[in-house]
């Protein structure tokens, strides 16, 4: 295991340290660039407090935690029914169908949100242009209040056939002699989901569901491509493109690792927060 766990700390844990250290850090440039000396002092919490009276970091937050609040629902309860129907006894060519459904995840998020981008920009939208001809409703996907939702739709497309597969992994792992003792006591389809499957799939739903809040304050890609086309995103849309541009457009590296850190605790604090919720009711 030593190559793994090499590879492990150079590229996992030693990034996190050096991140945290750095948020506890502050540089001080000595001329207008720099020229006349660079030091590195402690900072305590400085950092910190910067970075949470950056309105925009909380708001990109607040906007993720609404963002979580609706789309991870809506994709856990769309992989769980797909799941459920691949795995039931009339389902017909499974493996073309789970193959079908992960599909999208396979495809690069870039390019995702590319495609999307044709089906969202007005005058290249084949839906916007029926919906408008059908009804004469100008829809705008990339509207400020629209354009939230139409980046919640690219993650569901794309994560919902890879949530399905965790989740139909854990079907299988079903034993066949619950299924044939249900059918027996004249169980149909719909009982059997509820009363077997669903409680003896737990584990993946909240495996799946922690990973999707997690997901969620990791959103990146989709905003920034989508800012080329909505002006409704700027660049402090998600609390990670608000991290990147204190870094590389702010030049503030160590506000920026403060931004990281803080991300980190407010993703572990909310799935930490679930798993308690979920393990009390059970």
């Amino acid at each position: 295991m030593t190559p793994f766990l090499l590879v492990f700390l150079i590229s996992f844990v030693l990034p996190i340290l050096m991140a945290v250290g750095q948020s506890f850090t502050r540089v001080e440039r000595r001329g207008l660039f720099g020229e006349e000396g660079v030091t590195s002092t402690f900072a305590w919490f400085e950092n910190y407090r910067l970075a949470l009276e950056d309105g925009s970091f909380l708001a990109s937050i607040g906007r993720m935690l609404l963002f979580g609040v609706v789309q991870v629902p809506v994709m856990i309860a769309l992989a769980t029914v797909l799941a459920l129907l691949l795995e039931s006894a009339a389902a017909r060519w499974p493996g073309f169908f789970r193959a079908a459904y992960f599909m999208p995840y396979g495809i690069p998020g870039v390019l995702a949100t590319i495609l999307w981008s044709f089906l969202y920009v007005p005058g290249l939208s084949p839906i916007v242009d029926v919906v408008h001809s059908a009804t004469g409703v100008e829809v705008d996907f990339l509207g400020s209040g629209t354009v939230l939702w139409s980046i919640a739709n690219i993650v569901t497309w794309t994560y919902t056939g890879y949530n399905m597969l965790i989740i139909i992994a854990q079907l299988k792992a079903i034993p066949a002699e619950l299924y044939e003792a249900a059918r027996v006591d004249g169980a149909g389809p719909v009982r059997i989901a509820t009363t077997i499957q669903l409680p003896l799939i737990r584990p993946a739903l909240m495996l799946t569901t922690v990973f999707s809040i997690i997901g969620t304050l990791q959103l990146f890609a989709e905003p920034q491509l989508l800012a080329q086309v909505a002006p409704a995103i700027d660049s402090q849309y998600t609390p990670n493109l608000s991290a990147y541009t204190t870094a590389f457009a702010y030049n503030d590296y160590t506000v920026a690792a403060a931004q990281a850190v803080l991300i980190a605790l407010v993703a572990f604090v909310l799935s930490f927060s679930f798993l308690r919720l979920t393990n009390r009711r059970s």
